[in-house]
């Protein structure tokens, strides 16, 4: 499984980071979240922790997936604008 960002902006009003990425999966299943995350962390040297994965969706026809996560500043941060449903799938 590799990873790659493709793009990555600041919220500043929001205290967090916004990334766009693909994961390229040939030979197997869509990736868990649990998984995405520990890779997407240790690729952006930020602790699991702040990493929440809004979603990933497979790609028709070709082992790929586009993904969308947010990276925060702390955890309260997190904690108060994230979605309840979206928190307990990270």
């Amino acid at each position: 499984m590799e990873i790659e960002v493709l793009d990555r902006r600041e919220n500043r009003l929001l205290n967090r980071i916004e990334v766009r990425f693909n994961i390229l999966h040939e030979g197997e299943k869509t990736p868990e979240r649990d998984l995405v995350r520990d890779n997407l962390a240790k690729l952006l040297k930020v602790k699991k922790d702040l990493v929440v994965i809004d979603h990933i969706k497979p790609k028709y026809g070709i082992q790929q997936s586009a993904g969308y996560a947010k990276v925060y500043k702390s955890i309260e941060d997190a904690l108060r604008i994230e979605r309840e449903h979206i928190l307990r799938r990270n």
